[in-house]
């Protein structure tokens, strides 16, 4: 199976792409999708739909896990990121690949054993399960291997209930 993993955002989108077969991880890419603060919004957009879209018809994936949003202040930056999210969002239920979303407390259960963990002992888990010589930068790109990370563990529970599955 075949999983992105997609951390949300609008300066910077992590990106991690992880197979898992026989309950191991092989990691096939990760990095990011930037945009630049100068460009017009809807130019920021469009970039993230199509550098999405060219990600999805490179890997073929089985599923994308995406991280939930979560904000408790700027109001502004959580409008921008929202509207990214939909970019994504859009560019996957495109090519019909099934869609699972996360809490980050899910996510950090799910590679740490600890829904508290810190962003360093996520991105040495992450290093760890997929055997890398180093910390995947930037974090945006370990945190959406870790998303995939996430899916990849809870893949049997989602096939069989359809949970976290967007509709």
């Amino acid at each position: 199976m075949i999983v992105i993993g997609i951390d949300p955002g609008y300066a910077i989108v992590g990106i991690g792409v992880v197979e898992y077969n026989g309950n191991k991880f092989r990691p096939i890419s990760y990095g990011a999708i930037t945009t630049d603060a100068a460009m017009p919004t809807v130019d920021r957009l469009k970039r993230i739909y199509d550098e999405m879209t060219t990600l999805i018809d490179k890997y073929q994936p089985d599923a994308v896990a995406i991280e939930e949003l979560f904000f408790n202040s700027n109001q502004k930056t959580a409008i921008n990121v929202a509207q990214a999210r939909g970019a994504l969002l859009v560019a996957v239920k495109n090519k019909n690949i099934p869609i699972y979303e996360y809490t980050p407390l899910q996510v950090k259960q799910s590679v740490t054993g600890y829904g508290r963990a810190d962003k360093t002992q996520v991105q040495q888990m992450v290093k760890m399960l997929l055997n890398l010589n180093v910390i995947p930068k930037p974090d945006d790109a370990a945190d959406g291997l870790a998303l995939a990370i996430c899916h990849a563990h809870s893949s049997k529970i989602n096939n069989m209930f359809d949970l976290n599955r967007v509709k």
